[in-house]
């Protein structure tokens, strides 16, 4: 099996070093547009595989898309990350070029490649992805609600001082700090509701924390985060390349499912070897529905944004 992640900052670095670490393929390109930048973190990675006991071969290009030929799947993330007080909506303009570029050079050496879109507007880079690319739908997937879900279940778990990992929770719509939709009524403690444990008040804390959660990294870190999404794009790779049908919750086209169309957001899907296989209905109260289609109003209002470029 093999992968490559396009983009050799701090997400796609992240990304490939928990890649390699769970050795989920055999062969890792780091692919990047910076003379070396790419070659020497491969290098130093690589370094530490005697050390970590890992025997994933991870090899750094820069801009040679020939050498990603024959990739399993491909992770773009590619794009200028956000700087504090930058919206996702104001990269658009810059990374739909950046991200139709990639798709459009690893697709002439993996046609049959499954694309996972980090860069962002993510919900907007996906749709652009999918249109730009032909590709069947299932085999273009946005990342991002894997890591909202990641950090909505860090913030219950704050609350009610528990571990993370008894958690389940899901966050849909759209990948911003204004169109997430954080599900506390459906989060649970090992299958006991959270709200059974919290106040209203502590809710709408959780809810409000996960939502601005990227915007709070950013505040802090001066860019964005990189450990958290490193392990959410790992989490999607190891569940396609290993089929293991995990429920995980991505950005995906919509074609009727959750009262939308013509639109990629995020909803609980089934990930396995042929990119996400199936959507999984959560049965959205009124109120939720009513949420939902305001995030993809604000989705929407953004793809739009591609016709002018």
């Amino acid at each position: 099996m093999k992968v490559t992640v396009v983009g050799a900052g701090a997400v796609g670095a992240t990304s490939a070093d928990n890649i390699a670490r769970k050795e989920i393929c055999r062969d890792l390109v780091l692919l990047d547009i910076k003379e070396g930048l790419a070659e020497g973190k491969a290098q130093d990675m690589m370094q530490t595989a005697t050390l970590l006991g890992f025997d994933t071969k991870i090899t750094g290009v820069t801009g040679d898309y020939s050498k990603t030929a024959d990739s399993d799947v491909v992770v773009i993330t590619s794009g200028i990350p956000r700087k504090p007080g930058m919206t996702r909506e104001e990269l658009i303009g810059t990374n739909a070029g950046i991200v139709k570029g990639v798709v459009d050079n690893i697709l002439k050496y993996s046609p049959n490649a499954i694309i996972i879109i980090v860069s962002n507007p993510m919900d907007t880079m996906t749709y652009h992805a999918l249109k730009a690319s032909g590709l069947p739908k299932n085999r273009i997937i946005g990342m991002g609600g894997t890591l909202d879900s990641s950090r909505f279940k860090y913030q219950i778990s704050q609350v009610l001082g528990c571990s993370p990992s008894d958690l389940n929770g899901v966050v849909i719509g759209g990948h911003g700090d204004t169109t997430m939709i954080p599900l506390i009524k459906h989060a649970s403690w090992n299958s006991v509701p959270v709200t059974n444990f919290l106040s209203q008040e502590q809710q709408d804390k959780i809810v409000k924390d996960t939502m601005v959660g990227g915007a709070t990294l950013t505040g802090l870190l001066g860019t964005s985060a990189w450990y958290a999404p490193g392990a959410a794009v790992a989490k999607l790779v190891e569940s396609v390349l290993r089929d293991e049908k995990k429920l995980r919750t991505c950005s995906i086209l919509l074609e009727g499912e959750y009262g939308q169309t013509d639109i990629c957001l995020g909803v609980p899907v089934v990930i396995g070897k042929n990119g996400w296989e199936k959507i999984v209905d959560v049965q959205l109260t009124e109120e939720e529905q009513v949420t939902f289609n305001k995030s993809a109003d604000a989705v929407r209002s953004m793809n739009e944004v591609l016709k002018t470029l």
